[in-house]
């Protein structure tokens, strides 16, 4: 099952693993995202980590709560979506420079 995999080399491997790990890590995290929603009348700016940097809400939705409301939870849910498909993408780099 195992024919031609040096099993001493693990240590190094799994090292090399970590250290891919952690310089995807710090380069999603570094990452600035911009989501809009109602034509730009909300904006978020967040990070590869999730955070919310920034939030611009058009004045004109402050007459309209209702469509704030609706705008604002359109663009977080697009946001964490957003950001859920960044950590399957940065899992997929992770596992696909494997060379097992």
């Amino acid at each position: 099952m195992f024919e031609g995999f040096d099993l001493s080399k693990m240590g190094e491997m799994f090292e090399e693993i970590q250290k891919k790990a952690k310089n995807l890590e710090d380069e999603n995290a570094n990452k600035e995202f911009c989501i809009k929603a109602g034509a730009g009348m909300i904006e978020i700016k967040i990070n590869g980590k999730g955070e919310v940097l920034d939030l611009n809400i058009d004045d004109e939705l402050l007459e309209d709560k209702a469509s704030l409301q609706i705008l604002l939870i359109s663009a977080i849910n697009d946001a964490v979506k957003l950001i859920e498909n960044q950590k399957k993408e940065l899992a997929s780099k992770m596992l696909g420079g494997l060379s097992l």
